[in-house]
């Protein structure tokens, strides 16, 4: 009798015993805890990354995209059999906005040293409104001295006009940018001035197109 007596104390004791439940609400709360942590962390990486601005994309510019693991940044000119020909580094490492002012000022060099050679055949040996309309046969070096100055100042004020004119389209003012800056929508030469229109649209056909100017200009500019 008395075995069975202390038999039913010990199990109504156990039944108040709270071991197994304090493990299993523990465990519990643990893993919750570590759920919350992980959502925490997944939210504040989807604040960083909608925070974060996004990369501006490279401007396309009459087919040309600026790439920096290329020479020259990409820019159409690089002639066989040299190729990219430049020997003395001028443009290794240099960021796209010198490279573009470098082009810019190669092809307005160019263009005024194709315009000079034609010149210097015209003006020996072609009649022009200066001399009457008469052939004169003064070599062209001697030219300019011979010219009246009633001529000459319009011949330069037009040019004065031209230089303002693509400076305006080309160039970011003094006070607006960093100085000697190029326009960011501006492609070096393109001032848009094609009255017969030759340009192409095709972005391969330009870059044919330019990298023969290029080569004439570069030509010219030895041979001026």
């Amino acid at each position: 009798m008395k075995l069975a007596v202390l038999a039913a104390l010990a199990g109504s004791a156990a039944a108040f015993a709270p071991a197994s439940n304090f493990g299993t609400t523990s465990s519990t709360a643990v893993r919750m805890s570590e759920t919350v942590t992980e959502e925490a962390t997944s939210a504040a990486a989807s604040e960083e990354t909608a925070a974060a601005p996004a990369a501006p994309a490279a401007l396309t510019l009459n087919g040309w995209t600026a790439d920096a693991a290329l020479p020259c940044h990409g820019l159409p000119g690089a002639v066989s059999p040299l190729g990219f020909f430049d020997p003395l580094g001028f443009t290794k490492e240099m960021d796209l906005n010198g490279v573009k002012r470098f082009r810019e000022a190669e092809v307005m060099h160019g263009r005024v040293a194709m315009m000079a050679t034609v010149g210097y055949l015209i003006g020996e040996s072609t009649p022009t409104i200066t001399y009457g309309m008469d052939v004169h046969h003064t070599i062209a070096n001697d030219q300019i001295p011979e010219v009246p100055g009633t001529v000459l100042f319009p011949f330069f004020l037009a040019i004065n006009i031209a230089e303002a004119l693509r400076a305006s389209t080309g160039w970011v003012e003094p006070g607006l940018g960093p100085l000697f800056s190029l326009r960011e929508k501006y492609y070096p030469g393109d001032i848009g001035f094609d009255p017969f229109g030759l340009k192409p649209k095709d972005a391969e056909a330009f870059a044919n197109m330019q990298t023969k100017e290029l080569s004439n200009g570069r030509l010219a500019m030895l041979a001026a």
